[in-house]
This record gives C-alpha cells, structure tokens and sequence, in this order.
C-alpha cells in the first residue's frame, strides 16, 4: 500500500543526507518548512489542522475539561498544555486525578495540572444565584440549583466558563451528547431555537466535507435548514475552507416530487432572500453534490465545484451519514462542532481517543464555532 511517509519523510532525509555530503548545490534553509510544504500537497487537510495547533499556541486559550475522572481526558488536559497550547483546567477531586495520572503513567504531570472542584472554588454562591436566576421559573428550587451546581460536573463546568473562569470547556467524553448539551443548556442558550447547530466534519482522501446538524436540530423547517447552512459556512471559513453548501435529498431539483424533500428545495430560496455570501444549491442527492462528473448533469446547478458542506433533511439522516463514512470508509471525524453558542464549548462522544479530545479542546480555543 502507498505510505505517506515517502513525500513527507524520504525526500527530506535525501535533501538533508545531500547537503551533509556537500553533493546539493541548493541547500535547504529551513527544513521544517520544507517538510510541513511536502505534508500539505499529500493531505490537504495537514494544513488546517496545523494552522489550528499555531492559532491556538497564539490564543493561550485556558481550557476547562470536565470530566477529570476520565484517563483520557487526563491525557488531552496535559497533551494541551504541554503543547503549548495554554493552561489546562480539570474538573475532579485532586487524590482522584492525582491516581489517574498515575495510573496513565504521568504521575510527573500531577503538579502540572490545576484542579478545580465545587469544594475549592469560592465562586459558588454567585455560581449558583446565576444558576437560579436562570432557572426559578422552570420548577428548580434551590436545593436543586445546589445539587447541579456543586455535585454536576458539567454544570459546574459551564459555570466556570460563564464566569470567565476559563476561555473553553470540553465535556462529553464520558456521557452521552444530548445528555450533556441538555445540561449545558442550565447555563447557556444552546438549543435549536438559540441558534445552536452542530457541525461534523469528515477528513477524508485528502478532502474535508461538513455534515449538519448532528447535535441539534432534530427535524429542521427550511428556515432552520438555512439557518445551519449559515452557521455551516461560518465554521467552515474559520478553517480556511471556502463554503459550498449542497442541501441533500433524495430527490435532485424537483425530482422525484415529496413533500419531504420540499424544505430542501425551499432553503435556498431562503438563503437567496438573505443575500448569503456563499455556494449553496438544492435540492440534491449525495453523489450529486459529491461527484463532478452527476453534477455535470445539471449545468444550472450553481456550485462552481463539489459541495463541502452537507445539509441533511434530519439529525438522524446526519449521524447515520457521518458514522457510515467512519465505519464504512475510514473517515477522520472532528465533532460535532457546537456552533451559535456565547462561549466556545466541544462536546466530545464518549468513543474519543485522548487526540480526538485534544483536537476539540484546539477548536474550543481557535473559537470555532463561536
């Protein structure tokens, strides 16, 4: 099988082993330049992902993760702050994250670490009136507010973060995402009537393609189908990658007629009212959107080049998408990214490997998605 590693390994080793003979007439100055150039032509993706890791050591974005009882979350909050990226915050009790780290064998990461917790934190009592003022007149009383606030991790983390007691959180490696963003939504406005999208994107054969909503929108109108392609094409420029959306059917313009393919042929109509500053058509099947050669077939169909951006009709046709590309193709998967929300927040799935926590926390601080 073909390895990467000839492009991005093989010829620098040969350039260096010239220059260190005196056989090259144009030595290399700068070698990692040269090295990071050969891994961008291989896998265009290489470039965003590094351009995100030099945005983030920029930032210094403080970073919350929730779940310090968590090894591999434990293995991110040091992986962040040892890259430079900034300073990691754990949510735990200290003997816990203390053993854990042990366990993982970074016990010398320990006194790394700052640990934060209910019990050590003097913010609670103005935690936990914010808490209730949000709350009161949707059947909490105190002694709940109390509970959430000091015996949830993940309240208690969004609190934090809406203190301006970090500049991110990550949360999610260890429950459910609809369990954890409900309970993110004490804190903050991240439902579908707030705007909130969920955004995944799937790096794939050198190609990125985003899929939404995954995390919110459980049957979008044709308005909120506008509404996510918009919030869509915003992450997807925060990547460095021009937008063009495709709204996705079974159906390709107007064929077959459905009525449950009409809102996918109604948002572009909407987006048009709204003077969008990007690609978008519809409605479309996936191979249409995908493959030059089916969308040669509609000469009309206003995408200059295939879509980036996918548009599904449902959350549920959009996770059965994304999880086919993973498990079906070997697809790299980022997200979903939680867009429209106040504060940077990336909920991870509980299958996340210490990189791919890592790799949400670097989003959360690049503000993607806000």
């Amino acid at each position: 099988p073909f390895d990467p590693r000839l492009i991005s390994v093989v010829p620098p080793a040969v350039a260096q082993a010239g220059m260190d003979s005196g056989v090259a007439r144009r030595p290399i100055i700068d070698m990692e330049r040269y090295t990071n150039m050969l891994k961008g032509r291989m896998d265009p993706t290489y470039q965003i992902i590094r351009s995100l890791n030099a945005r983030a050591r920029a930032a210094q974005a403080t970073m919350i993760f929730a779940e310090g009882d968590d090894p591999h979350v434990l293995r991110a909050a040091v992986a962040y702050q040892r890259n430079g990226f900034g300073k990691a915050i754990v949510v735990g009790r200290d003997n816990d994250v203390a053993e854990k780290l042990e366990a993982a064998g970074l016990a010398d990461a320990v006194s790394e670490l700052e640990v934060m917790n209910a019990a050590k934190t003097e913010h609670l009592a103005t935690y936990k009136e914010f808490l209730y003022k949000r709350l009161q007149r949707k059947g909490f009383d105190r002694h709940d507010i109390h509970r959430l606030a000091a015996r949830d991790r993940h309240v208690f983390s969004a609190l934090m973060l809406a203190h301006g007691h970090g500049d991110g959180l990550v949360t999610g490696a260890t429950r459910k995402a609809a369990y954890v963003l409900n309970l993110i939504n004490h804190v903050f406005d991240a439902r579908a009537e707030d705007g909130a999208v969920g955004i995944t994107a799937l790096l794939i054969k050198g190609r990125i393609v985003f899929v939404a909503d995954t995390l919110v929108h459980e049957w979008p109108d044709e308005y909120d189908l506008a509404d996510i392609a918009q919030r869509a094409a915003a992450v997807a420029r925060s990547l460095g990658v021009e937008p063009r959306v495709a709204f996705t059917s079974f159906s390709t313009f107007g064929y077959p007629v459905s009525e449950r393919a009409e809102k996918m042929h109604l948002a572009p109509e909407i987006l048009d009212a709204r003077n969008a500053d990007f690609e978008y058509d519809g409605e479309m099947t996936a191979d249409v959107a995908l493959n030059p050669e089916a969308m040669a077939r509609y000469p009309f169909c206003r995408l200059t080049g295939p879509a980036n951006i996918l548009v599904m009709p449902a959350r549920h046709s959009a996770s059965i998408s994304v999880k086919m590309m993973q498990e079906l193709a070997g697809a790299t998967v980022i997200g979903p990214i939680l867009a429209g929300v106040s504060k940077p927040i990336q909920i991870c799935s509980t299958s996340s490997t210490a990189n791919d926590i890592l790799n949400m926390a670097v989003l959360a601080a690049n503000k993607v998605g806000g």
